[in-house]
């Protein structure tokens, strides 16, 4: 799933010296960027946040005693604003990665994805990353698509889009030849749209797991999240959120 940032060093040192209340009022704020079905979104009809992380992470407030509040931001701009304090949890598909790790702590990985190579169901050119050699790709700016797509040698272009849907609506416009995006999106994707895209065979990139992100002045929290997660697993709730979304777990 997923994202990956970078982050100035004189940023990182102005907000580690700040002091970091979370939860004081039974209220847990949790910021995501709510435009990353089926784990984030909108309902069109509600108008409410849904996807499997909003309900995981209102079960496990529920569990930890919290009440949650969901903050929609903007993902180039999610983890600074945790540091400074604006929220105190991050919800949002968020891969665990070593450079993350010197910003923010990670609760115990919740889910684990992949990248995958989304083409044109017409398209049988594309049999893996090799294939993508002088041609242009798609990906949304500052997840693991796009960490994955700036590795790959020779690629004519990588366009980046501040949505996953812009990437692959790019793509359906002709306008590159794929997206490298999340496994479970792009499934998704293809469920809502049939007879458009389908996801070229094999896996072709490193698994990914996804955690909660918590400041690290935050310990108390942290602590909690993995209790709460814990006892979802253990008694059955984590199984039925799953079901819920992606089916059999």
């Amino acid at each position: 799933m997923m994202k990956k940032l970078g982050f100035v060093g004189a940023v990182m040192t102005l907000v580690f010296g700040l002091t970091v209340a979370v939860g004081a009022s039974g209220v847990l704020k949790v910021g995501t960027n709510a435009a990353f079905p089926p784990f984030e979104y909108v309902d069109e009809k509600t108008h409410e946040y849904t996807g499997f992380d909003m309900d995981l992470i209102r079960a496990v407030g529920a569990e930890a005693g919290y009440t949650v509040q969901i903050i929609d931001v903007a993902w180039e701009g999610i983890i600074p604003g945790l540091l400074v304090g604006n929220y105190d949890v991050i919800a949002s598909a968020m891969t665990i990665t070593e450079e993350r790790k010197q910003s923010v702590n990670f609760s115990d990985p919740y889910f684990n994805a992949e990248q995958v190579i989304l083409v044109p169901i017409k398209d049988n050119s594309i049999k893996g990353p090799g294939d993508l050699k002088g041609k242009a790709v798609s990906v949304q700016l500052g997840t693991t698509g796009d960490f994955v797509a700036s590795d790959l040698k020779g690629l004519k272009k990588v366009a980046r889009f501040g949505e996953v849907t812009d990437a692959i609506q790019e793509m359906m416009n002709g306008n590159v030849v794929g997206v490298i995006c999340d496994n479970l999106v792009a499934i998704m994707y293809i469920q809502e749209n049939p007879g458009k895209a389908k996801i070229v065979p094999g896996s072709f990139f490193e698994p990914e797991y996804y955690g909660f992100a918590i400041h690290k002045k935050n310990i108390a929290v942290l602590n909690k999240i993995n209790a709460a997660l814990a006892t979802l697993k253990a008694n059955g709730t984590y199984d039925q959120i799953y079901n819920k979304w992606f089916g059999t777990n």
